[in-house]
């Protein structure tokens, strides 16, 4: 096998170790890239080439998100991860970890880790990387890795909701969710949210946005079911799909272009947040991307039919 072919192979684990640490799937696919570059760049055939290129595409990913940070410390309202609709790579034995570290939630709380905790966290929490490999990828000390990986874990713990929702049941509120947005009902959403319920929209000062989170389900519930209806009449749809590994949908304008995302964080029988991607920077790896601003003043414009 040719130097071409064993990275393509591993490719789909270097995205998602890249994309886990940065929270970005641009960012990734430039660090996997990048990556490639060096690979094919090195004179002498590494030992192991999983590992060469594991170590690569993390350092790779550390320096981005440092200095990523500094720009997310000045990025305007709730910066939210960009959307991922498929995880390229699958592990049976691991499928629950890789699952539950693709949830916005998880990516967010990543956030709050230092670049070294997150990359040491992903590589051996995630992934199972043994600790003489993450020493070599972040270039640490196995010691001083094993004290990272407590600390990570430790933040990672704290700050993670303490039920966890089965799967089926998780679909069927986001489907009786969807229903309810479609039909604008106000009384039918409120059932299915938490009464901390809270709403976040990511767009960056570059699409229109929620001036701050909405909070509560009666308040969440009116603004859903005022704002979704109206929408439909300016031919805005809402494709139900998987976002991130959680139950969410695509919304695209009348011309099948994609406004924005929206993912459900369902524990204990309830929806906790929604969160919606309205930053047109971070949806372009998921089709043309639509006015969002044209689209807001239809539907501001927009009026519902006499009933």
């Amino acid at each position: 096998m040719g130097r071409a072919e064993e990275f393509q192979e591993l490719r789909p684990l270097l995205f998602s170790l890249a994309y886990r640490i940065l929270g970005s799937v641009s960012e990734a696919e430039d660090a996997v890239q990048e990556t490639w570059l060096r690979f094919e760049a090195t004179p002498t055939e590494p030992r192991s080439t999983k590992a060469f290129l594991s170590a690569t595409v993390t350092r790779i990913s550390i320096d981005v998100l440092r200095s990523a940070r500094v720009r997310r410390e000045e990025y305007v309202g709730p910066w939210l991860p960009e959307p991922l609709l498929a995880d390229p790579y699958q592990d049976p034995e691991r499928s629950a970890e890789l699952a539950d570290s693709l949830s916005m939630a998880a990516l967010l709380l990543l956030e709050r880790l230092s670049p070294l905790e997150r990359a040491v966290f992903v590589l051996r929490e995630v992934f199972d990387f043994g600790f003489p490999e993450v020493a070599s990828a972040v270039g640490r000390s196995e010691a001083a890795c094993r004290q990272l990986a407590v600390r990570a874990r430790r933040h990672m713990a704290a700050g993670r909701p303490r039920f966890e929702a089965d799967r089926k049941e998780r679909d069927e509120l986001a489907s009786r969710f969807f229903d309810a947005l479609r039909e604008g009902d106000v009384v039918g959403l409120q059932n299915l949210l938490a009464a901390d319920v809270s709403m976040v929209g990511d767009g960056g000062a570059k699409a229109p946005q929620l001036a701050k989170a909405v909070i509560g389900a009666q308040n969440v519930a009116r603004l859903l079911a005022s704002a979704f209806p109206r929408m439909a009449l300016v031919g805005v749809t809402g494709e139900p799909h998987e976002v991130n590994g959680q139950p969410g949908a695509i919304f695209r304008d009348r011309d099948g272009k994609v406004l924005h995302t929206l993912t459900l964080d369902v524990l204990d029988g309830q929806i906790q947040t929604i969160r919606a991607v309205i930053n047109p920077d971070k949806l372009g790896h998921l089709g043309t991307v639509a006015d969002a601003w044209a689209v807001d003043r239809e539907v501001r414009q927009a009026r519902r039919p006499t009933e």
